[in-house]
């Protein structure tokens, strides 16, 4: 759809046809507070006026950008702020957001994520696997540990033990990052049974796969309101800053393969 000749892009919405440069940075329209691109979601707004998530920031047409939670983003449709603040953004154009928006935006961060973990899986980028992973872990091959809401606390420990030794970072607490996501879900995005955790291959020299997942995996965790788990840094140590928040909701795979 064609921009109005009349109506300027700003920072918080853009239109087809102009590529986001390096470091870009857009504005929440519910907040106002700007952020980088990549850590915002886009909602895509289509040519009929229908307002839908568009994860991967590659729709054609308008869009605006939020970078709010999913409790906020429900606030702001129950109480009016998000169609305000899209009419201000778009002039007061006809607009239809969906009532189920805040869920289909979550939907559409997991499938994000799930393509983005397949894409390094089939680059060689994934290990999965407890006994697997823990070598690795061990020999400071693994850059990014995750494992799925439903994975055992026991599990759970036992891999982290093995990464806070391979990143040299013993006694530090550090922790592989806890998804929104089931293992059902992590088995569906990668093909495999029963997939409860995994570690994105890297070393401090080489974070190009670790960053890509990480920018996927932050988008849909603090979507999802369950920050608090680390996130890390070229060391592998914890810079989320967000050690005390609690957990937020542990998604299932039934909630993203129906939209």
């Amino acid at each position: 759809m064609r921009t109005p000749p009349n109506e300027r892009l700003t920072s918080d919405i853009d239109g087809p046809g102009l590529p986001a440069a390096a470091g870009s940075e857009r504005r929440c329209i519910l907040t106002g507070a700007t952020s980088a691109r990549d850590d915002l979601l886009r909602l895509a707004i289509s040519p009929d006026g229908l307002v839908l998530p568009d994860a991967g920031a590659k729709a054609p047409g308008r869009g605006a950008w939020i970078g709010v939670t999913r409790a906020a983003l429900e606030t702001a449709l129950a109480d009016g702020q998000l169609k305000k603040a899209l009419m201000r953004a778009f002039k007061g154009a006809p607009l239809t957001i969906p009532e189920d928006l805040a869920h289909k935006a979550e939907a559409a961060l997991a499938r994000h994520l799930g393509d983005r973990l397949g894409l390094e899986l089939r680059s060689g980028n994934i290990v999965m696997g407890s006994a697997r992973i823990e070598e690795q872990a061990r020999s400071g091959r693994i850059a990014v540990l995750l494992h799925a809401s439903d994975s055992s606390e026991d599990g759970r420990r036992k891999l982290d033990q093995a990464w806070r030794v391979g990143t040299d970072a013993e006694g530090s607490g550090l922790r592989g990052q806890t998804l929104p996501l089931d293992r059902t879900a992590l088995s569906v995005a990668l093909g495999r049974d029963n997939v409860v955790h995994l570690g994105v291959a890297g070393h401090p020299g080489d974070m190009r796969a670790a960053n890509r997942v990480l920018q996927a995996v932050s988008r849909l965790v603090h979507y999802a309101g369950n920050d608090r788990a680390s996130e890390t840094n070229e060391t592998g140590r914890d810079t989320s800053g967000h050690a005390d928040r609690p957990q937020g909701r542990a998604a299932n795979i039934d909630e993203y393969v129906k939209d």
